[in-house]
């Protein structure tokens, strides 16, 4: 059954002013008012690497008596705190003593200096695996005496800069971890780099027959490349809320009681301004129009691609696009509690709480530092105890760190999203943020929004009345003189291409006036266009000196393969609605030919975010399927997002899969390419796990040397990366499946 939601504008959530406040004398942070006593300061934690991070974090700053909660984006690195007190909390203290280093957050575009020393780290590691690997090759063939040792000192004056220079990452993670008295799953790897390092060197220095230099630069190569991996699809994520802030413009022009103007920088723009929007500028506030008539994109508020009038009287929200007229408004709110902070402020929240998800890599690798510190302690007091000498009792030792490295676990994820990500590719989706692969893997119902993304948000002219013959072209013919959106469909739609010069003049908002052999012809807006009041609801009429002479009416056509991807989706047990901001009959239409029951409508950002909410809390995992500026708050939110490429692009960017294509089926195809990636993850973390419980016990009691647990390493983490290449094969779920191209139905 049909139901409907009709969501009002969205209020500032803020009841103050933003403020200086003082932590250290070093550092002024600033922080907002977000109601009931409460502020909230963002700050930017760079170092934050994995959900260890995250837990150490969150209860360090929530242990502040001042602090009422905490919480980490691991995307965008920042950590937002909420917080009750006369003064701000000790936040960048009690994070430096915890070993991270933080500083306020923005949102401006930045230089991505940590992924440069990953791509540069795992270049020059990976070229000194190589030839380190070319001289171990000599000594595995049989090389002895001296020219063993040529080849083991080649190999160390080969191994030892790069490991100084591509290890650096995991040295002053471990080094941060331990002066702060904790753990995390550096220390154990850079325990056994040092460790076996050192003693090659001494085995080097005393002509014996074995050096692990190999080993050692191929295992920090693996980790690194798993690590950039993870680097390029978390820094993503905040693009998104980048170029939603990026469309609030710089200032407007301020007409003060003498008529004159000046220019005001958006944070002093107050409520009872009145401003002056030219045609092509963005509404810096809310506000409304007191003078002057035009065209404005919403669509960041309800979706909808074709403009829409606004006239004296006419509420405009921050960010909406004037199109065609000047406008004078009047200020109502200032920029912090305006509609396009609002659905900033949305998203931040949105991405704070998808961040808490944590990736089954990081849920496994948690005992991981504990587990192999005592495993290797263990090994070494047993051997000293029964006899052995430290060179033999500290080589074991050695031989337990490196067999229980986690490069099998670190590529058990990535990986996969490497092969997902170039199966998705090859069928016309972009991946933005590698964990929506398993978020997407979970999804039981798909929320889609209407305009753009179930049709294609084009309008074309499905009815026409004519009084007269040849109205329709003579309507074209107007039309032909503007860009207006139903201009463009109705002047295609005529039978003939005549559209020679006329006197035509646009009105703003309202239509086209021409003036054909003396006589006065308008094209636009009923109850502009007529004299007298019309029962038509044809969106345009066409008017003879205020007479009806034809009406147009207009609608969109579904996206190929909409039909088919829905019939599809609901046969394998999703359950689908849709969420729109368009007008109630326009949105039961696509509904009725598409086939879905669930609709809502009139519904603007807040209310698209609340109705994703009511359904996660009733236990449903949601992917957000929508295009538009007002979809991107609910695509942010979701469990999981898809946008087309069509989409606009805070939208596009918001999204975790973006489809190329046209055809809808797009959709199907991720969430099967998904459920496949999600099987070989979990069996790739069980061959991860198999491979420790064989070679651990074997490296203990004494049975594998440095050297064979770097030849088990490597196999270990060829044997994952082998599964992972099973997703290249098979066919995605409705791959084959026909678009709807030849069958499109209008909407």
């Amino acid at each position: 059954m049909a139901h409907g939601v009709a969501v009002s504008t969205i209020e500032g959530a803020r009841t103050g002013e933003d403020k200086i406040d003082f932590a250290g004398a070093e550092l002024g942070l600033v922080s907002r008012d977000i109601g009931e006593g409460l502020r909230q300061t963002d700050l930017s934690v760079p170092t934050i690497h994995c959900a260890g991070c995250i837990a150490r974090i969150e209860r360090g700053l929530s242990a502040l008596p001042e602090v009422v909660r905490a919480r980490v984006n691991l995307s965008t690195k920042r950590v937002s705190v909420q917080w009750k007190a006369a003064t701000a909390p000790r936040l960048i203290e009690t994070l430096g003593a915890m070993g991270y280093e933080a500083t306020p957050f923005t949102f401006e575009d930045r230089k991505d200096d940590t992924l440069s020393h990953l791509i540069r780290a795992t270049a020059v590691a990976g070229f000194a695996s190589m030839n380190v690997m070319i001289l171990s090759v000599s000594v595995w063939s049989g090389a002895e005496g001296q020219a063993r040792d040529v080849f083991h000192a080649l190999s160390a004056l080969i191994a030892f800069p790069a490991l100084l220079y591509s290890g650096q990452i995991f040295y002053r993670s471990a080094w941060s971890a331990l002066r702060h008295g904790r753990m995390n799953m550096d220390v154990p790897i850079v325990v056994g780099v040092a460790l076996a390092f050192a003693l090659s060197l001494y085995d080097t220095a005393t002509s014996g027959p074995h050096a692990y230099f190999d080993a050692v630069i191929t295992l920090v190569f693996f980790l690194l490349a798993g690590r950039t991996l993870d680097h390029m699809m978390r820094a993503r994520a905040r693009v998104a809320v980048q170029g939603l802030a990026r469309l609030m413009p710089l200032g407007a022009l301020r007409i003060d009681a003498k008529g004159m103007q000046d220019f005001v920088p958006l944070a002093e723009i107050e409520p009872g301004m009145r401003l002056m929007i030219p045609a092509g500028a963005r509404i810096p506030v809310d506000a409304t129009v007191e003078v002057g008539h035009s065209d404005v994109d919403r669509s960041m508020v309800n979706g909808e691609s074709l403009p829409q009038p606004a006239a004296p009287g006419t509420h405009l929200e921050a960010g909406t696009m004037n199109l065609t007229g000047p406008l004078t408004v009047v200020a109502h709110a200032n920029a912090d509690r305006s509609f396009l902070a609002e659905m900033i402020r949305m998203m931040e929240a949105a991405e704070t709480g998808r961040a808490s998800y944590r990736r089954i890599a990081d849920r496994v690798s948690d005992l991981y530092a504990p587990v192999v510190h005592l495993a290797a302690l263990i090994t070494f007091l047993a051997w000293l105890w029964i006899g052995a000498d430290l060179h033999q009792a500290v080589t074991i030792a050695i031989a337990v760190l490196i067999v229980t490295c986690p490069c099998a676990l670190g590529l058990a994820v990535p990986i996969v999203q490497v092969m997902a990500a170039r199966r998705l590719f090859e069928s016309g989706i972009m991946m933005r943020e590698g964990s929506a692969l398993e978020r997407l893997e979970k999804v039981d119902t798909i929320v889609f929004d209407k305009t753009g993304t179930l049709t294609d948000g084009k309008p074309r002219l499905t009815g026409t009345q004519e009084r007269a013959p040849g109205m329709l072209d003579l309507a074209a013919r107007i039309a032909a003189h503007s860009s207006h959106p139903l201009s463009r469909a109705l002047a295609k739609s005529a039978t003939t291409k005549d559209f020679g010069a006329l006197e035509v003049a646009e009105h703003p908002g309202l239509g086209l006036s021409a003036r054909i052999d003396g006589e006065s012809w308008r094209l636009g807006r009923p109850d502009w266009a007529l004299s007298k009041p019309s029962e038509s609801d044809a969106q345009v009429v066409l008017s003879h000196d205020g007479r009806l002479m034809a009406t147009f009416s207009f609608d969109e056509i579904a996206r190929p393969g909409a039909r088919q991807t829905v019939n599809a989706l609901k046969e394998n047990g999703f359950s689908l609605e849709i969420v729109s901001g368009d007008a109630p009959a326009r949105v039961s239409a696509v509904a009725g030919v598409l086939g879905i029951d669930r609709i809502a409508y009139a519904a603007q950002p807040a209310g698209k975010v609340r109705r994703l909410e009511a359904l996660r809390n009733d236990g449903h995992t949601v992917l957000m399927v929508g295009d538009g500026l007002n979809d991107a708050p609910a695509l942010a939110g979701a469990d999981v997002s898809m946008a087309p490429a069509n989409a606009a692009d805070v939208g596009r960017n918001a999204a975790d899969f973006v489809f190329l294509r046209e055809d809808l089926s797009a959709v199907g195809r991720g969430i099967d390419i998904a459920r496949r990636a999600g099987v070989l993850v979990r069996q790739n973390i069980v061959l991860a796990i198999l491979y420790n419980v064989i070679a651990v016990p074997l490296a203990m009691f004494g049975f594998i040397t440095p050297l064979i647990a770097a030849v088990a390493m490597s196999a270990s983490s060829i044997l994952v990366v082998a599964n992972a290449l099973r997703l290249d094969g098979g066919t995605a779920q409705n791959e084959a499946a026909p678009t709807a191209g030849k069958a499109m139905a209008h909407v």
